[in-house]
């Protein structure tokens, strides 16, 4: 956990953002495998941890905005709970540790909810996205459906949480750096690795095993794969071989649950085939031009649409896209070969606050998300602002369902060669990612750069 200080000065300043009520965050609970006893991996709510700290199942934090305190409930550990699984802190250490001076059994909360209910004060929740959590805010405040319960989330509530989560303190930063760093270390043993007759799953255990051996899950599954057109493939049944492309898609958390999220493709066995390298270079320059664009005060849409259009530049010149490119682009006919967005916040959460809802995360009252095929998928189109962090992860895939179905609808015939294309069906896809921060004046790389430019990946391979 962070210092006192951090959790005190969080809450503070989300009542600043509120109007008056209570604020309900319960944190997770323990979520079984196939029974009971045998449980998955737990992971704290991440709004739970950003304004109370503590990363064991079992608890709430309550905050009062009017009457301006804290209060954590939760039962301390009985002595089965020991047996089983040794000594836990007690509440009132966990309070202390996050600057509240209140602690109470859960039992507690049920009754200190009856009241406020029964009193008509607001009580102010966030969007649930487990259906325990669901049903526990269905009792706790008497309502009668799940429908009630998403009906009732507070949408003030929502906007203050994203206005404070999405600016990261110099304390965060660090943890995503940290992060970072581990995954340098998962990304670069999977270049090592990446040889003819090895199998995608020892690779893909082999850089899962890295983040656990520092403590820490992964921050998503590992999408690891030859087959890269798949944009979350997560299946690594293939046997690598002599001319494949392997896209490597992974992150890990910090002991505080800060994420990473960054992507290498590679040649098996360590050297691009001409046809791979000229569709590299194009992913590397529009990644390497998007970073040079971010700044305080961009719509992120915009480096999203610059992005695309050196794509549907390069492809041009490949003799894959025809005609007049910035009018493709604005069409959507590029998103044939890059069908999702440039990038999305990170943080607490690899897509951070995506459970509180992707509009309110990375659009606004000013910048609306597009339903154009591919602009759609962009998670975040707002302007940026100093201390954002995210991913920036422009794409070329050769998707053969997607191909087929457009060109037997003839559509943008105009843009597409499809003649020229039908020989690069089989290519795969090439994804190029790194986790930026947004400075005051541009933006910075976070963490220990992985190799990315040609030259450094068949040095660092051979």
């Amino acid at each position: 956990m962070f210092k006192p200080h951090t959790y005190i000065t969080r809450r503070d300043r989300l009542r600043e953002n509120l109007s008056s009520g209570l604020v309900l965050l319960p944190g997770n609970e323990d979520s079984a495998m196939n029974y009971r006893a045998n449980t998955y991996h737990f992971r704290q709510d991440s709004s739970f941890l950003y304004f109370f700290g503590p990363d064991q199942p079992g608890l709430a934090g309550l905050i009062d905005i009017d009457e301006n305190r804290d209060s954590l409930f939760g039962d301390d550990a009985s002595l089965d709970d020991i047996i089983w699984m040794g000594q836990r802190p007690t509440v009132k250490s966990l309070a202390d540790r996050s600057g509240v001076d209140r602690s109470f059994p859960m039992a507690e909360l049920d009754k200190v909810l009856e009241h406020a209910v029964s009193s008509g004060r607001k009580i102010h929740y966030l969007p649930p996205y487990r259906t325990d959590k669901t049903l526990r805010i269905q009792n706790w405040l008497g309502l009668h459906h799940h429908s009630e319960v998403s009906k009732k989330v507070s949408e003030e509530l929502i906007r203050a949480v994203v206005k404070l989560r999405s600016v990261k303190s110099e304390e965060e930063i660090e943890e995503i750096e940290k992060a970072v760093d581990i995954a340098y270390e998962m990304h670069t043993t999977a270049m090592k690795m990446a040889r003819p007759g090895v199998y995608e799953r020892e690779i893909a255990g082999r850089i899962e095993g890295i983040s656990l051996s520092h403590g820490n899950p992964v921050s998503f599954p590992v999408i690891l794969s030859v087959e890269g057109q798949i944009l979350h493939n997560h299946d690594h049944g293939n046997i690598l071989k002599e001319g494949d492309l392997m896209v490597t898609d992974a992150g890990s958390e910090t002991g505080l649950r800060y994420a990473s999220d960054i992507t290498r493709t590679v040649p098996v066995g360590g050297k691009f085939l001409p046809r791979q390298r000229i569709i590299y270079e194009i992913v590397l320059t529009a990644l390497q031009e998007a970073i040079r664009s971010v700044r305080p005060g961009i719509p992120y849409r915009d480096v999203h649409l610059q992005s695309a259009a050196i794509i549907a530049g390069g492809l041009k010149e490949a003799g894959l896209m025809q005609g007049d490119i910035h009018e493709a682009v604005q069409l959507g006919a590029h998103a044939l070969f890059f069908p999702h967005g440039i990038g999305h916040m990170m943080g607490l959460d690899v897509h951070d606050m995506e459970d509180l809802g992707e509009d309110f995360v990375g659009y606004d009252d000013e910048i609306k998300r597009s339903e154009q095929f591919g602009l759609a998928f962009l998670r975040m189109g707002r302007r940026l602002q100093k201390g954002f962090a995210l991913t920036i992860e422009p794409g070329i895939y050769f998707i053969p369902a997607l191909i087929d179905k457009w060109k037997s609808e003839k559509k943008f015939n105009g843009f597409i060669n499809y003649s020229e294309l039908e020989s690069w069906k089989n290519f795969g896809g090439i994804r190029i990612e790194d986790d930026v921060l947004v400075t005051e004046y541009g933006s910075r790389l976070l963490g220990k750069p992985v190799p990315k430019t040609i030259e450094e990946i068949e040095e660092f391979m051979l």
